[in-house]
């Protein structure tokens, strides 16, 4: 309030109220904010909550050196307000409305920065010992005064102390560039006398700042300024980013919509210093939406995988938390989809993994509403599959409990609604098939959640869609390793659907390989288990026998086992010969193909020795015997040469549930 601020009148030297608009109402007395609604838009705001206070006057502030008084309110008149400093050196104007402006040269012998951004005046005003002039405005607005090439000379040649000066948004009314043929040659220079702008061949010394954005000026060759703000290249453009971005969010949302240009068309040459410009106004202006939208469609460009080797971990982690802010203030679609395009261009989960949590939340809260913007639903949900895929257990229960699978499983049953498969439909089973890997409670969430009725829709509704298909079964597979969850897939509906895709040809050996495998775990309960008439389980065994002996065992696989522990438990065992075999096939597959990476996995995890007993059981049939010795030579082939690699592979691992 005004009253504190009255206690510190002794000692305060620096004082900003930049947009502080409401300290000047009494309590009570404050007028409507811009996003507020009154109950009636037609009636007039109550005289009570204008009121003015009139009581606070600057009288005995008389340390006071450094002032702001950026949007002042219309109804405070700046001359009465400032009259008792005696002090001030720098006083800043931005937006104020003066009745006039001539009270300003009191402080003639003192004051060194003024700063008048879309204030009109009058010429007599500028003539002062200032060292720092700015005389800016917003290019579209009208005001009186114009700045022309003898009152740019006058001003010049009056303040011989002139350092810093902007003229940001004037249109010069008469000519005041040398023309391009008459320019020096050589390279851009900074000295006066070969200057491209007429009045400031008049200089002493080049100007530490020249600010020229939004002006014809900026494009000339010589200019006598060591920073120079303007649209003619990258460095005046950034140094237009750094000046105004504080104060003149208007100015620096325009001058990063250049840079965005700068990025996505040219190429940016000062990454570091660019992305730290956005950065600092994305988080200054965390409540300002074309800020927020223009900075986080530059980000994008920024962070892209051309300027990615440039990049340190701490500065990716800052624009990471900024992107996160930017979605937690706006719902709006535009800034929604330029965050999540740019954390797209992060490795995930290992870059997110410092904000794991937060993110997964707002990409979740994305994902709610019943109809959101197409793209955005599709890159959230990408990232929602990305965030989960190779992560450990503690992060998907975690996110699981969330809302994760249940957010899943209502983008599913809004695609089917709409009798729609795209990659929000495959991406979303790719999602459950990644969160429930190895993961109980996610698997328990899936079934409480109607995921079985969704999968069979799915079934009947898409015959056709491959990738589906492979995403859905390897889902019902992490399903099927729980033991607890197995008994509500033994029904004959569900049995039924299994047993036929054993017979898909779909995405390779995928889908039936798959359907083998949730089968498989649920014959290892035992016939015991099995209540039902139809089918009968020695039926669906002769199915299982018949799909394996289908498959190519040299097989590329669009897979990723993290561990073998679901596939070795059923080796040992005699209760289902047919769940050993597929078991035994597993293994022989991806150790033949891929021996690099499987082979040292599977001796890691005793797999070696449990192959041995699977040789010892008379239950066990010949060919998983003859095959099991294959696994087990594959692996002491490895362990002797460990060098030795497979064309195949390279393949291109995709999830595994």
């Amino acid at each position: 309030s005004l009253k504190t601020l009255s206690s510190f009148r002794e000692t305060l030297v620096s004082l900003c109220l930049f947009g502080c608009s409401n300290i000047f109402y009494r309590k009570g007395g404050a007028p409507l904010a811009c996003t507020e609604d009154s109950e009636d838009e037609d009636e007039d705001v109550p005289a009570a909550r204008q009121a003015l206070e009139t009581d606070f006057s600057f009288q005995g502030f008389n340390r006071l050196r450094l002032l702001n008084l950026g949007q002042l309110p219309d109804d405070v008149e700046a001359e009465s307000l400032l009259r008792p400093l005696r002090s001030v050196t720098a006083l800043d104007l931005s937006n104020v409305r003066l009745q006039g402006a001539a009270f300003l040269t009191q402080w003639r012998e003192r004051l060194a920065s003024l700063v008048l951004y879309n204030v009109d005046l009058s010429e007599e005003v500028v003539g002062t010992v200032l060292e720092h002039l700015d005389l800016s405005r917003e290019s579209r607005r009208n005001v009186k005064f114009k700045m022309t090439r003898k009152i740019l000379t006058v001003l010049v040649q009056r303040l011989l102390h002139l350092v810093s000066l902007d003229i940001s948004g004037h249109i010069m009314l008469d000519n005041c560039t040398m023309p391009h043929f008459e320019e020096a040659v050589g390279r851009p220079s900074t000295e006066p006398c070969k200057s491209s702008i007429y009045p400031l061949q008049e200089l002493k010394r080049p100007l530490q700042f020249l600010g020229l954005y939004d002006t014809t000026l900026c494009n000339v060759t010589h200019i006598p300024a060591y920073k120079v703000t303007g649209s003619k290249n990258e460095d005046q453009v950034l140094n237009a980013i750094e000046a105004y971005t504080e104060f003149r969010p208007e100015l620096a949302h325009k001058a990063i919509n250049q840079l965005f240009d700068i990025a996505r068309i040219q190429h940016c040459s000062q990454l570091l210093r660019a992305l730290q410009l956005v950065i600092a106004a994305l988080k200054c202006h965390k409540y300002d939406k074309s800020i927020q939208v223009t900075g986080s469609a530059a980000l994008f460009y920024l962070t892209n995988t051309e300027y990615r080797s440039d990049q340190s971990v701490r500065l990716r982690r800052d624009v990471i938390q900024v992107v996160l802010n930017g979605m937690e203030q706006y719902q709006e679609v535009t800034v929604q989809r330029n965050c999540c395009l740019t954390l797209c261009n992060f490795s995930i989960p290992e870059e997110l993994e410092f904000q794991y949590s937060r993110v997964n939340q707002l990409l979740l809260k994305i994902l709610e509403p019943a109809r959101q913007d197409e793209s955005i639903q599709r890159i959230a949900v990408h990232l929602c599959n990305a965030l989960v895929c190779q992560v450990d257990n503690h992060h998907k229960e975690a996110v699981g409990k969330m809302g994760f699978v249940k957010t899943m499983l209502n983008l599913i049953q809004k695609k089917l609604q709409d009798r729609t498969c795209d990659q929000v439909m495959e991406f979303s089973w790719s999602a459950l098939w990644n969160i429930t890997d190895e993961t109980p409670d996610n698997c328990q969430m899936f079934l409480n959640c109607r995921g079985m009725s969704l999968f069979l829709e799915c079934l009947e509704e898409f015959p056709d869609k491959q990738e589906l298909h492979r995403n859905m079964l390897g889902l019902l597979g992490n399903v099927a390793e729980v033991k607890s969850l197995r008994p509500q897939l033994l029904t004959p509906q569900f049995i039924t659907v299994f047993s036929n895709l054993l017979e898909s040809k779909a995405d390779g050996i995928e889908v039936s390989y798959n359907a083998c495998g949730v089968l498989s775990h649920i014959m290892f309960d035992g016939p015991q288990v099995w209540s039902m008439e139809e089918p009968r389980r020695d039926a669906v065994m002769d199915r299982m026998w018949d799909a394996i002996q289908s498959w190519d065992v040299s097989s590329r696989r669009n897979i990723n086992y993290r561990s073998f522990e679901p596939i070795l438990r059923l080796l040992p065992q005699g209760i289902a010969p047919v769940s050993q075999h597929w078991a035994t096939w597993a293994l022989y597959n991806l150790v033949s193909v891929y021996p690099s990476k499987y082979c040292p996995l599977l001796i890691k995890e005793g797999g070696v020795s449990l192959l041995e007993k699977v040789l010892e059981l008379d239950s066990s049939q010949p060919e998983t015997k003859e095959m099991a010795r294959k696994v087990m030579e594959q692996c002491e082939n490895f362990k002797e040469d460990p060098m030795e690699t497979n064309s195949g592979q390279e393949a291109n691992y995709g999830q595994r549930g």
